[in-house]
């Protein structure tokens, strides 16, 4: 079974996710920090995110693995250095390359392949997954997300400062060539501005059972 959930920064879709795989003991796949490994392999080796061609000869030539919510770039686990504002800034331009998205997707594909998963993403529901089982879109207000982004105390940033970020990300995110964020037909749609991550939970898993 495949669980597609989509959603823009900060909208709770992670945390969800993660809750939903352990509950059910389903493997969970997070594709954001997939990019965000790549974008901190390209900042190591000094590659400027804007050189796309050099951005993909890095990603074609470096092992990228995943396993159990831990991501490995060349055999080292990188988990820990993914969420910084740093990364934040150049990950979602990278994830804009197409055939990074390719190699990406493909990946989060063979590590579905056989598996009961919750994968989540930007393009899960639209792009990798269109045939999901259960597709879901995890939504929340620009202030919601700023507030419970500031709250995690990962960013050095003012609360201000990390709302106009996720504007700015939400600009890039929706205006992608592909894999754009975007509501697909026949997604079920829900907003959490509102809501406890429990309560997020009960009406998701009402759907899936």
């Amino acid at each position: 079974m495949v669980i597609a959930i989509d959603g823009p920064a900060g909208s709770g879709k992670s945390t969800i996710a993660k809750l939903i795989a352990e509950r059910k003991n389903f493997t969970y796949i997070n594709s954001g920090k997939l990019y965000r490994a790549i974008t901190l392999g390209c900042l190591r080796s000094k590659i400027d995110i804007k050189n796309s061609e050099k951005v993909i000869e890095f990603a074609k030539n470096t092992q990228i693995s995943y396993d159990k919510d831990q991501v490995y770039l060349d055999g080292e686990d990188v988990t820990p250095f993914l969420h910084t504002d740093e990364i934040d800034r150049n990950s979602s331009p990278l994830s804009s390359i197409v055939p990074i998205r390719h190699i990406i997707n493909d990946l989060i594909r063979s590590l579905s392949q056989g598996r009961d998963v919750v994968v989540e993403g930007r393009d899960m529901t639209t792009v990798v997954f269109p045939d999901a089982d259960y597709r879901f879109y995890i939504d929340a207000s620009v202030d919601a997300r700023a507030k419970r982004r500031y709250d995690q105390g990962v960013s050095a940033l003012s609360l201000t400062e990390i709302k106009d970020a996720i504007l700015q990300r939400d600009a890039i995110d929706k205006n992608k060539v592909e894999g754009s964020l975007k509501i697909a037909q026949g997604v079920e749609y829900l907003d959490t501005s509102d809501l406890t991550i429990i309560e997020v939970y009960d009406k998701l898993i009402d759907k899936i059972d």
